[in-house]
């Protein structure tokens, strides 16, 4: 039989071996000697921040005895939330995943732990250490998963929101799974779990599933705001439970269904999705919080106005739209984006030179290349979206026009963040398009567009698990 080896034994050793006293030792760590006696003896239990100042004495690295702690003081006892909780929030801090993975493995057969877990993640959450929370999580959602509890939907909204990145592949997993869980949350947190979804959806452009959400989202937040003002009472704890004032969650739903009708180049259907989120005057409310916005979505609403008319073949209201575009160019970059990128579209779609266009706005086009960093589901999915679609676009536009050399070098861009997002129907489009006019791209340009092919095939190959029959 295996003998596992104790921290108390290395300590022991370790001030036999420096020929140290007991209290030498306790002043070295900063402890007296009594507790160093009791944890010697083994009389005494060890919380983790005696070990991380004993591990310091004993000049080791920070976490060097946390898989002993584990074995000693965790699997080999009844687990104590008292001396684990601490642990974890220090495992999370020196990044320890390996640490908390074992911990919840551990002590997650027994479902009397569950609650005081899903305390710790939602600790460990607001402290921004989401993969530390995500583990947690896993655990308590994989003991509850037969309780039908709203535990458990929470946890799974919890997972989906860390879960979604740049990977658009992985994205569609993730919101597959938690759509499960949302008839399961509390009614108002449907609305905000239902915005999240309906975004990350647009983002992989699904449009019959952002219809759906924005759908479900419209008619849940229709009862909810009924019901706010016929019990004629001041619900304002539901408020402050969504990001948003009720009536926004309406709003938007229009919002998304008129994105869904874009898509699908019914021009006209958008417009009434668009005049519907446009005329909020049965808005109740009149509180400054409510003004913005009613102001934002009449902001919105005048814009896209604009694209869905300019879009169903109403050109000669583009340079209308630009100057649009300049007397609101102080709205946020995501705006920005997606308005300049409305008129690259409507540019290729019928053949339309917007150099000047283009040229007036060169400076605002060079900053498209980061995304902002941001919590928000629309910023973090929408908006690298619409990077690699602008590339595209540009590309597309600079090459039919005979500049190659603009044309390539935003080519090649949006093939890059096309990768990164693991979007494949934009980096498809991006190679046929490439291949189109290869025939004018120089040497230079060439070995770039190779380089990158070489490399997206080797990370598949990795990453799937396919051999490389060349070695």
């Amino acid at each position: 039989m295996k003998h596992t080896p104790t921290i108390r034994a290395e300590l022991d050793k370790y001030i036999q071996q420096k020929g140290l006293s007991l209290a030498q030792f306790g002043q070295l760590a900063g402890m007296n000697r009594g507790i160093i006696s009791a944890i010697v003896t083994g009389n005494k239990s060890m919380s983790v921040n005696q070990l991380d100042r004993i591990t310091e004495a004993m000049g080791l690295p920070e976490g060097e005895f946390y898989d002993l702690f584990i074995e000693n003081f965790i699997i080999d006892h009844p687990p104590n939330m008292r001396r684990i909780e601490p642990f974890l929030f220090r495992c999370a801090e020196l990044d320890r995943l390996d640490a908390i993975r074992r911990v919840v493995g551990a002590i997650m057969d027994n479902l009397l732990y569950s609650p005081k877990l899903f305390e710790i993640a939602e600790g460990l959450l607001s402290q921004g250490r989401h993969q530390a929370a995500l583990l947690l999580y896993e655990g308590v959602a994989e003991a509850e998963r037969y309780q039908h509890s709203e535990r458990l939907a929470i946890c799974q909204y919890r997972i989906f929101t860390i879960k979604i990145g740049d990977d658009q592949s992985q994205n569609v997993r993730a919101a597959a799974v938690f759509e499960a869980f949302v008839e399961r949350l509390d009614e108002i947190d449907q609305l905000d779990a239902l915005k999240d979804l309906a975004n990350v959806y647009r983002s992989l452009r699904k449009w019959d599933k952002v219809d759906e959400m924005a759908r479900q989202m419209r008619a849940k937040a229709e009862i909810q705001y009924s019901l706010k003002h016929q019990e004629k009472r001041e619900l304002r704890d539901i408020e402050k439970r969504t990001r948003g004032p009720l009536f926004g969650y309406i709003a938007y739903a229009d919002l998304l269904c008129a994105s869904v009708c874009e898509a699908r180049g019914d021009y006209q259907q958008a417009l009434q999705y668009t005049y519907a989120y446009a005329d909020l005057d049965w808005v109740k409310e009149t509180d400054e919080d409510t003004r913005h916005w009613v102001n934002l979505f009449s902001q919105w609403a005048e814009g896209n106005a604009y694209v869905y008319k300019l879009l169903s073949g109403e050109t000669n209201l583009l340079n209308e739209y630009v100057e649009y575009i300049a007397v609101t160019s102080a709205a946020n970059e995501n705006e920005k984006l997606s308005k300049l990128l409305n008129v690259i579209i409507a540019a290729n779609q019928f053949s339309i030179n917007v150099d000047d266009i283009l040229k007036r706005f060169e400076k605002l086009i060079g900053t498209f290349s980061q995304q902002p960093s941001s919590d928000d589901m629309y910023t973090r999915q929408v908006i690298p979206d619409y990077i690699a679609w602008f590339g595209y676009e540009l590309g597309f536009y600079y090459l039919h026009r005979g500049k190659y050399s603009d044309g390539f070098k935003y080519l090649m861009n949006a093939m890059v963040k096309s990768h990164i997002i693991n979007n494949e129907t934009y980096f498809i489009n991006c190679m046929g398009l490439f291949v189109r006019f290869q025939a004018h791209a120089v040497p230079e340009t060439k070995a770039e567009y190779f380089n990158l092919i070489e490399r997206v095939w080797e990370n598949n190959v990795q990453k799937n698990g396919a051999f490389n029959h060349c070695g």
